[in-house]
C-alpha cells in the first residue's frame, strides 16, 4: 500500500510551473488541519491554506493551537487577518517558525465581524495600508508573503483602483496575488458575496497582462479541472474552494490532470487505510471522531450511493465509535459500492 511519505517532493518543480498552480482556498470551518491532512493524502501538488487566523489571536492568544499542523501536510500557507503592520509582522514570524511555507494576508473577506476589526475586504479601499502591512510582514520573514483579495469593494471597484492596489502590493514586496474574480459587497453575508456579485474572469486576466512579472492566481466559481485547465492558459494558478471540499475527486485527480503526475489516483479504501494512524493519534489527543470524519463527505459526491454515504457519516455524531469501527464501516461501504458497480 502506498504511504503518504512515498510521494516525491514537490517543493519545487522542473517544468516551470508556478508553486500556486493548484490551490485549495482558505475557508472558515472547513480547511482545518484535519481536512488539510486528508487533502494532502489525495494530492501531493495542491497548495493548502489554513482557515483565516486573526493576527492578534496568535500574538496575544493561544499561538500553539492556532499554528498547529502536521508536518506531513507540507506546502501549507497560513492566512492572517489584521491591519496592524507590527502585529501582522509578529504573527508572520511566528507562522514561519511553526513551519508554514507562506503567509497570506486576507484582503477579501466581506463578513461584518471581519469588517468591524478593520481587516478583510474593507482594506481594498486602503491600498497604502495594505502595502504597509505587506512590507512589514515581508521584512519579518524569508518565506513568501501573498495577498488574497477581490476585484473591488462597494464603489471602489474600478479597474484603475484594482491596478493601483496590485501595484502598491507589488511595490511592498509581494509577488503573488490570489484574486477572487468578484467585487465584495460590505454589509452582505459571505454567502451573498459568493452569489450576488458577478464573476469577471476577463478583468482578472487583464491584471496578469498589466503585471506580467507577478503570479496571479484565480479564485471564484471554478468547479472542474477542465475549467482549471482553461484558466491556466491565462494565469499562473487556480484556487478552488467549496467545489473541491464538496467533491474531493477534484483534489484527487489534480495531480494527474494538472501536473502530469505518474502516480495513480488514491482510491477511497487505500485512503482510509492511510488515514488510520492519523485518526488514532488525533482521537488519543482528545479530538472527537466526528470532527475528523465530517471531512469525508465529499468522497462520494456525484456518484451512486452519495446519499447513503452522507447518512452513514451523520451517525458519527450520535454513536460511540472507535477509529477502527469508523474505518471498517467506511471500507465496507466502498467495497460494497465497487461490487455493485461491477455487477
Amino acid at each position: 500500500m502506498r504511504q503518504l511519505t512515498e510521494f516525491p517532493s514537490v517543493t519545487s518543480n522542473s517544468k516551470g510551473w508556478s508553486c500556486w498552480r493548484f490551490c485549495i482556498a482558505p475557508m472558515m470551518q472547513y480547511t482545518d488541519r484535519h481536512f488539510r491532512y486528508l487533502a494532502r493524502c489525495l494530492s501531493q501538488h495542491a497548495r493548502l491554506y489554513t482557515e483565516m487566523v486573526v493576527a492578534s489571536a496568535i500574538v496575544r492568544g493561544d499561538a500553539r493551537r492556532f499554528l498547529a499542523h502536521d508536518p506531513l501536510e507540507t506546502l501549507v500557507a497560513l492566512q492572517l487577518g489584521g491591519s496592524l503592520p507590527i502585529e501582522l509582522a509578529l504573527a508572520s514570524k511566528m507562522g514561519e517558525d511553526a513551519g508554514f511555507c507562506e503567509i497570506n494576508l486576507n484582503v477579501g473577506c466581506p463578513s461584518d465581524r471581519v469588517q468591524a476589526g478593520r481587516f478583510g475586504a474593507c482594506l481594498i479601499a486602503e491600498p497604502n495600508l495594505v502595502a504597509e502591512c505587506v512590507n512589514a510582514m515581508q521584512n519579518a520573514v524569508r518565506i513568501p508573503v501573498t495577498v488574497k483579495t477581490r476585484l473591488g469593494v462597494d464603489h471602489f471597484d474600478s479597474e484603475e483602483h484594482l491596478h493601483n492596489l496590485v501595484a502598491e502590493i507589488a511595490a511592498a514586496g509581494c509577488t503573488t496575488v490570489l484574486l477572487h474574480a468578484r467585487k465584495a459587497l460590505l454589509n452582505f453575508s459571505p454567502r451573498a458575496n459568493r452569489e450576488i456579485p458577478p464573476l469577471d474572469y476577463p478583468r482578472a486576466y487583464r491584471v496578469k497582462q498589466a503585471f506580467p512579472e507577478l503570479s496571479i492566481v484565480l479564485n471564484g466559481g471554478i468547479d472542474s479541472l477542465t475549467a482549471c485547465t482553461e484558466h491556466l492558459k491565462h494565469l499562473d494558478g487556480v484556487m478552488l474552494g467549496r467545489a473541491a471540499y464538496a467533491n474531493l475527486a477534484l483534489i484527487a485527480d489534480a495531480d494527474h490532470q494538472l501536473f502530469n503526475a505518474a502516480w495513480s489516483r488514491v482510491d477511497e479504501i487505500e485512503l482510509l487505510h492511510n488515514l488510520r494512524a492519523y485518526l488514532d493519534a488525533q482521537v488519543a489527543s482528545g479530538t472527537a471522531l466526528h470532527h475528523l470524519t465530517k471531512h469525508w463527505l465529499g468522497l462520494r459526491q456525484g456518484r451512486p450511493g452519495a446519499r447513503e454515504w452522507r447518512r452513514l457519516l451523520a451517525t458519527h455524531t450520535t454513536r460511540s465509535l472507535t477509529v477502527v469501527d469508523a474505518i471498517d464501516e467506511a471500507v465496507a461501504f466502498f467495497t460494497a459500492s465497487k461490487h455493485s458497480q461491477a455487477a
